[in-house]
């Protein structure tokens, strides 16, 4: 990602509501293993149901910010995305979010299927928290989709 001026605060960070949009973006290549042309696919949807993001450092306009995405928990009808924001070989931000598989006739959850699970296993990586203290993104260590 190449942060933009307009996506500054006043502090000259860019600012706290970016970088979910970032991750959301960066979460494309798992969205198409369930949709893959980013549309009504059948009857196949996945929801947000959770999603939190902690702030490591300050991200700044002027560098490139490289985002990482691994998949996490696996569950029956659910799974985390766990993603970070690396500027200057420095972990600025960390993000997790819950997503679902959704069946949009029958409004409401439905299993991953195997061919899905056995893919996102593919892309799963540890969910480290000390990464920070390695100085190593985890995309660069683990898959990613």
């Amino acid at each position: 990602m190449r942060p933009r001026f307009s996506e500054t605060d006043a502090l000259g960070h860019i600012n706290n509501t970016v970088l979910p949009v970032w991750f959301m973006e960066a979460r494309e290549p798992v969205l198409r293993l369930f949709s893959p042309t980013l549309g009504r696919d059948g009857n196949n949807a996945l929801a947000v149901v959770r999603m939190e993001v902690d702030f490591h450092a300050e991200t700044l306009f002027g560098s490139p910010v490289t985002i990482t995405t691994g998949i996490g928990e696996l569950g029956n009808r659910s799974f985390q995305v766990i993603q970070e924001a690396w500027q200057n070989q420095v972990l600025t931000a960390r993000g997790v979010a819950t997503l679902v598989s959704f069946d949009t006739r029958e409004r409401r959850s439905q299993p991953l299927t195997a061919s899905l699970r056995a893919q996102l296993q593919a892309h799963q990586v540890a969910d480290q928290k000390d990464r920070e203290e390695e100085g190593a993104p985890a995309g660069r260590a683990g898959k990613t989709p």
